[in-house]
């Protein structure tokens, strides 16, 4: 029985070679223009090319896009960093609108199935594109039109992937290998730059530490960053590192032992408080979902990674700074939790009283909190209560449909998709978790979790159809 034939369709053998091809073509177009100097070109070159091969592959190889959108959004902010450093600083640069652009090609997955979405089970989805578009008409009113489409786009591109991976809940088992493919090498690959960051400091590093001026970032010399990879702040690489350590509990390949070491290490040494307790979160949600032979084995590989990255942990120069950072949750000296404290008594009735909202593109002034550094005042601040109530109502629903029923509990990689989301969504109170590269983690495993509820229900349903047919035919064995 076919329950899905109006799908986009899934890659074959053939349509490989190309899209590898269009892919290969943009690495190596980047790397020359950095070899020979002349990365100022890749400004406004690396987006559209990105965008351009992000299109062909959407249609001609729609698992290999995903993948590729993820990549776009781990390192475009590298690619930003070596063209500042050969080509001059430039803020904002063009080249942090690449991942925007290659999440952007899903819009056509949305209108395509807009008419369908809402019966499909895409209602948190649809409130919480409904309550961003009300924030950007606010904006575009009350903000610089630039900054409100710049906003919108780090708000709307992590639904829309969100429901991109949704739709495509017919070929989900095809999408879950690439998803841990992609988080395994990118735990080696980011993870492992994040400790030579931390090591020895690159130039093109420093270059950009010290143009933004964030103190929080460390200081611009080894030892003394915060590890932010090749991200563009260390809370979206925790963010993104804490979902590929959730994600390598059900990877088996032999990588993930030394992902763990180079992974943990490189979360620790971002220093972010609050993706560890994200981690925490989604361990705690993850575990009882499991049945009682794999929460035995999550707890044989919780044992392992233990003993691979515990030796690591207690040795200089790594200890010293992470065992700082982790005191600072029992001795009360928290100079970042006390500003924080002291920013919600500054904004927090200004927040509740905003009934329309002052729209997309505004930014929270306040000396002691960040543009970032609260998800829920920047909710109300730029939403306000007519864009709030439908945008929480869209997270309560959504969380509600991937932690009803116990249809997939035997698929441990959709229980971490969740607890991933879960995770992501605990932060939402000391971060921007639901926009950017975190909004993306967040609705992205949220729509890769739906899939494989969606994907496990109807394999139950074509099992019962099949054993009912199979039942009703008449017995044609002897007779006496």
């Amino acid at each position: 029985m076919q329950f899905y034939p109006d799908l986009i369709p899934t890659d074959s053998p053939r349509q490989s070679p190309l899209a590898w091809a269009a892919i290969s073509g943009l690495i190596l177009l980047t790397i020359v223009c950095l070899l020979l100097h002349v990365g100022g070109i890749l400004r406004l070159l690396f987006p559209a090319s990105a965008f351009l091969v992000a299109v062909f592959l959407y249609w001609q190889a729609p698992i290999l896009y995903v993948g590729f959108a993820w990549w776009i959004a781990f390192l475009s902010p590298f690619v930003r960093r070596w063209v500042d450093y050969q080509s001059g600083w430039v803020d904002p640069s063009p080249v942090l609108l690449a991942p925007f652009l290659v999440l952007l090609v899903t819009l056509v997955t949305f209108i395509q199935y807009l008419p369908r979405l809402y019966h499909r089970g895409g209602l948190p989805f649809l409130l919480a594109i409904g309550a961003v578009f009300y924030a950007l008409c606010v904006g575009l009113v009350k903000q610089s039109p630039t900054g409100a489409i710049v906003a919108t786009l780090n708000w709307l591109t992590p639904i829309l992937f969100g429901i991109h991976l949704f739709i495509q809940w017919q070929d989900y088992p095809r999408y879950q290998q690439n998803l841990q493919r992609v988080f395994l090498w990118g735990v080696l690959i980011t993870g492992g730059y994040g400790i030579y960051q931390y090591l020895a400091a690159p130039e093109w590093d420093c270059f950009w530490l010290i143009n933004t001026e964030v103190v929080a970032f460390g200081t611009p010399e080894p030892l003394g960053m915060r590890v932010f990879s090749t991200m563009n702040s260390p809370g979206p690489f925790a963010v993104v590192m804490m979902a590929g350590l959730l994600l390598l509990f059900t990877n088996r390949s032999g990588l993930r032992f030394p992902g763990v070491a180079v992974g943990y290490l490189a979360f620790l040494l971002s220093l972010v408080r609050s993706a560890w307790l994200g981690w925490v979160i989604a361990v705690i949600s993850f575990i009882p979902t499991l049945k009682p032979k794999f929460q035995m084995q999550l707890i044989i590989t919780v044992f392992i990674m233990a003993v691979c990255v515990l030796p690591l942990v207690t040795l200089q120069p790594f200890s010293e700074v992470i065992a700082s950072r982790l005191s600072s949750f029992t001795t009360g000296e928290d100079v970042s939790y006390a500003q924080r404290l002291q920013g919600y008594n500054e904004i927090w009735s200004q927040a509740l009283s905003e009934m329309m909202g002052k729209g997309l593109g505004y930014t929270i002034e306040s000396n002691s909190l960040g543009s970032n550094d609260s998800g829920i005042l920047s909710i109300f601040l730029m939403m306000g209560w007519a864009g709030a109530i439908p945008y929480f109502g869209s997270l309560f629903l959504l969380f509600v449909s991937l932690f009803y029923g116990n249809v997939a509990r035997s698929d441990p990689f959709m229980n971490t998709a969740r607890a991933i989301s879960l995770g992501v969504f605990a932060q939402i109170g000391l971060g921007s978790a639901t926009a950017a590269l975190s909004g993306v983690v967040l609705w992205g495993f949220a729509g890769i979790a739906l899939a494989g509820q969606k994907y496990a229900f109807h394999q139950q349903a074509q099992a019962i159809l099949q054993t009912e047919s199979f039942s009703e035919q008449p017995f044609s064995g002897y007779s006496s």
